[in-house]
């Protein structure tokens, strides 16, 4: 499978991948009502922020105590479930007269759901996918959700303006219900994929399977910390350039896509593993360069930002490997952990970026995530390298009376 138009001939792809843009649209739109109407509220930038980005912390909640429920419950009551329930939570939020403590209480609750959708997602993606074709599948979600935050953020702006901030929120909610409706028309009730308990002591036992192995916890952690270090970068945009920091997302938006079209379409998949070194040291050292003196001038700011973002493809060359070695009735949660923690490092590496850039001038700020993101990688590339020459073998910690996938 080489071209993204074989992925739309697989049957259930499309309700799939349809599903996920109007969840990300519906998303993006809450996200900026959400933080509008909270600054309207409070006047507090920080009660602002954490409106709009609150839910990644609450999603290393979900992986650690709801996620085997990704493997163990059928994926399309999953995916009909979540986007509904995300639908009731987000007409609550427009409520007159919600207070804000309620009001974040229901934000850390959709990041729950939100991390438990994510794992049946990406495990039913695996399991409608041929072999070798979840490579080119998470690239094209991941460019489709690039493009749809951006027609979010734009459709979102116009929303407000016009209806309200509560009248968009009742905007996204119904996205969310169209969300869920495709999904229960589109998907088959297909079995789950693996048999065993859902509870927060199942989910724990199964995440402490998946940390059991070396090899999965250095490709958690190099999925994890020098991403979230870098986006710690992109928090700086704005102080960095605040007349023109479109421009720098928008490279870095460019070069994301670029990335992820180059190893989905381009590589070889036998040439793949050789790349995952090189991709991650991209994706932090162009940014050293904004901590020189006075930093660079925009033009080269977004081609530095580019260049660098396209070293977030080395994501889908860790995720591959990853999948590789994680036995099938764990995949589910195996990559909603990994989707969980993705977002919730990616919001500490912006915290920390932000307490950094309080001290220092944004450029030297930047430089110093950058530097923090290259040592991390540096640490952990030769057990990477040892990994990528090492093909995946039967996992040693799966006893015999281990529960097996449904047939």
């Amino acid at each position: 499978m080489r071209t993204y138009r074989e992925l739309f001939a697989v049957p259930e792809f499309t309700p799939l991948f349809t599903a996920s843009g109007l969840g990300i649209t519906a998303g993006t739109i809450e996200g900026l009502a959400l933080g509008t109407l909270v600054f309207e509220a409070t006047g507090s930038p920080l009660l602002s922020a954490l409106s709009m980005f609150g839910a990644s912390f609450s999603q290393v909640l979900g992986a650690t105590l709801l996620m085997a429920v990704a493997d163990r419950r059928r994926p399309r009551a999953l995916l009909t479930a979540g986007p509904s329930l995300l639908a009731l939570g987000v007409a609550l939020l427009a409520v007159p007269g919600l207070p804000v403590a309620v009001t974040l209480l229901i934000i850390l609750a959709t990041g729950l759901v939100n991390s438990v959708a994510g794992g049946a997602r990406w495990g039913l993606l695996l399991r409608l996918l041929p072999e070798g074709g979840y490579v080119l599948g998470r690239s094209l979600f991941g460019m489709a959700g690039g493009l749809t935050q951006i027609g979010g953020f734009a459709a979102g702006g116009v929303l407000i303006a016009f209806l309200s901030p509560r009248g968009a929120l009742l905007v996204a909610a119904g996205l969310f219900l169209a969300a869920a409706a495709v999904t229960r028309l589109g998907l088959t009730d297909r079995p789950p994929a693996g048999t065993g308990g859902v509870s927060a002591r199942d989910t724990w036992r199964v995440n402490r399977e998946l940390w059991g192995t070396r090899e999965r916890r250095r490709l958690y952690l190099a999925l994890w910390v020098p991403n979230g270090l870098v986006v710690g970068c992109e928090a700086l945009f704005v102080p960095y350039a605040p007349d023109a920091a479109g421009a720098l997302f928008l490279a870095a938006a460019l070069g994301m896509l670029l990335g992820d079209v180059t190893m989905a379409r381009l590589v070889p998949p036998r040439l793949r593993p050789r790349l995952i070194t090189p991709m991650r040291l991209l994706l932090a050292a162009p940014f050293l360069l904004f901590a020189l003196p006075g930093g660079p001038p925009l033009p080269l700011a977004a081609v530095l930002a580019l260049v660098a973002c396209t070293g977030y493809s080395a994501s889908l060359l860790l995720q591959e490997q990853l999948v590789a070695r994680t036995p099938e009735d764990m995949r589910g949660q195996a990559l909603g952990l990994q989707s969980a923690g993705t977002m919730t490092f990616q919001a500490v590496g912006a915290t920390l970026a932000g307490g950094v850039a309080h001290w220092v001038a944004p450029g030297p700020a930047m430089g110093v995530m950058a530097a923090a993101s290259l040592l991390v990688s540096l640490a952990l590339t030769p057990g990477l390298v040892r990994l990528a020459r090492t093909p995946p073998t039967p996992d040693p910690a799966r006893s015999s009376s281990a529960p097996r996938p449904a047939s």
